[in-house]
């Protein structure tokens, strides 16, 4: 199984088989076949015609830096289930660090080029450096959908776009046929993010997003848009926790428009999503339209839920 291998070759090196925290949260990990976004260095070099194995190096350094990701935005977010509770913010905040120095040394091993190898390590080194800057955003109280747009750009798509770049050029690809595969992993953080915003908004009982609302956007819209439900909205913010100050914040939510508003901009990066996709030279584009397909699947049975007809750009394309 590919994701056992990507964890032995994580385990193997000498520091992480001395370093039993460091394990546990390598055996911890859930995987997602091709959802989990350390998939995408695999799919994106079997795109362009390398193997599994070429792409393994940059899969287990991706994987490192979403472990790293997910133990600093916990202590951003004081989220109760974070792993900082237990193992304490200083060590968290340390294995955090060793992860991030981790998928370093993970993208040196593979015997590359001079100018391959050094465009691997900037490629993630940048790729930290955003996502980081998002981190910092998203820790604060948005109030304007400008805001949001500014954050989001720097959170998700800087990891997407920089797995595809990777594993294209862990594949042989030429730079800009992994920048291409870039802008299309952009375009796909895009989508996810507003579709996990939608999802954690209409779920039951409430998500965590409702405490810092306007962080979300469709909660965001309902609470700056003007409508005429707009303070009963703001006023069952506080309320999410008693089910039924939840339903009617999330009748509301169907009824502004919010949901619609996610609807539109959703189809809007779908369309530049399979355009993009379209216009990649690739041998073997299969792989790439399985990681669209399957983003779109959880939004697909969302607009069943709730009763709103799927725009047809958002159908399913079986590969």
């Amino acid at each position: 199984m590919r994701f056992e291998r990507m964890k032995s070759k994580i385990r193997e090196l000498r520091e992480v088989a001395a370093w039993p925290e460091m394990s546990d949260l390598i055996d911890r990990a859930i995987h997602r076949e091709w959802i989990s976004v350390w998939d995408y260095p695999v799919a994106a070099c079997q795109a362009v015609g390398g193997t599994e194995e070429q792409s393994l190096s940059g899969a287990a350094a991706v994987f490192c830096s979403v472990v790293s990701i997910h133990l600093v935005d916990d202590m951003l977010d004081d989220d109760p289930r974070g792993d900082y509770h237990r193992l304490g913010i200083g060590p968290a905040a340390n294995l955090a660090l060793a992860f991030q120095a981790l998928g370093h040394r993970l993208l040196d091993e593979p015997p590359l080029d001079p100018p391959v190898r050094s465009n691997l390590q900037a490629i993630f080194a940048g790729m930290s450096l955003a996502t980081a800057y998002g981190q910092s955003l998203d820790a604060r109280e948005l109030t304007s959908e400008q805001e949001y747009w500014r954050t989001v750009e720097s959170k998700t798509p800087p990891l997407f776009a920089a797995a595809l770049e990777i594993g294209a050029l862990l594949g042989g690809a030429s730079s800009q046929v992994a920048k291409q595969l870039a802008h299309f992993g952009h375009v796909l953080g895009l989508f996810v993010q507003v579709s996990d915003d939608l999802s954690d908004a209409l779920q039951i009982p409430a998500r965590a997003d409702w405490q810092k609302g306007s962080n979300n956007l469709p909660i965001l819209y309902a609470l700056t848009a003007e409508h005429p439900d707009r303070e009963e909205f703001r006023r069952l913010v506080s309320h999410v926790d008693d089910p039924e100050s939840l339903a009617l914040a999330q009748r509301i939510l169907l009824r502004c428009g919010a949901v619609s508003y996610c609807a539109f901009k959703l189809l809007e990066f779908a369309r530049e999503a399979r355009s993009s996709l379209a216009r990649i030279p690739l041998g073997n584009p299969d792989p790439i339209a399985r990681l669209l397909d399957l983003n779109m699947r959880p939004l697909h049975k969302l607009f069943e839920s709730v009763g709103v007809e799927e725009p047809t750009e958002l159908a399913l394309h079986t590969v």
